[in-house]
């Protein structure tokens, strides 16, 4: 589990294909490595990877297919800045929103206008998703934890504060560009409650658990 608060951004150094999919090397001179250990889970542009080689300046992940089926790493290129953050720990304050690092689809940004010291970007999402992403509700982009503060049909618009740009890769984001989504998934699963699906109920009970330590519910 993450927050969407971005810790640092990296680098990909090294994308290798192997077995028929993955393997990537991440290298960051800003992420503190000394508390990670191989088998940790660290968001990379929104996607939950696992560490399989640590190193001072960075690590190794394995991609498989399925991620690569559903995120933009099967077209990133070795250069391409990420963001960074390391997995929440039950003590650590929840800034964002609670964040599972596996991405629900492709958001575009199709208009980008300037808003005082502010940037407002209007994304489209896959109408499929546009349901869990209500006005006032938060998504995560490329791994940053937003605020939703239009939604329009299939778009909705996300205003960006100099300090937010400064410390992710959103200042690099152009008309055109194609973001790692992922809805809120406490609409997900509140959905599936009131379907009354079975396995619903013991899939939340992670989200309910971290919902509790974090003071939400009781």
């Amino acid at each position: 589990m993450f927050t969407g608060i971005i810790e640092a951004t990296g680098t990909l150094t090294q994308l290798q294909l192997k077995g028929g999919d993955l393997i990537v090397r991440v290298t960051t001179t800003s992420l503190d490595m000394s508390d990670v250990n191989l088998g940790d889970s660290i968001a990379t542009n929104g996607v939950c990877l696992t560490v399989t080689e640590k190193f001072h300046d960075g690590f190794k992940a394995d991609v498989s297919n399925e991620t690569l089926s559903l995120t933009r790493f099967a077209e990133y290129k070795q250069g391409q800045k990420v963001n960074l953050e390391k997995a929440l720990q039950p003590i650590s304050r929840l800034g964002g929103h609670l964040v599972s690092g596996h991405v629900d689809g492709i958001a575009e940004v199709v208009e980008i206008t300037a808003n005082a010291r502010a940037t407002d970007y209007w994304l489209a999402a896959p109408s499929s998703l546009m349901k869990y992403i209500p006005y006032k509700g938060s998504v995560a982009i490329d791994g940053i934890s937003l605020t939703v503060n239009a939604v329009e049909q299939n778009r909705f618009k996300l205003t960006i504060v100099p300090h937010t740009a400064q410390e992710t890769t959103i200042a690099g984001f152009q008309v055109g560009s194609k973001l790692n989504l992922e809805v809120d998934q406490i609409a997900r699963y509140l959905e599936r409650l009131i379907q009354g699906e079975p396995s619903a109920a013991s899939e939340s009970t992670l989200t309910t658990s971290l919902l509790v330590k974090a003071g939400f519910i009781k």
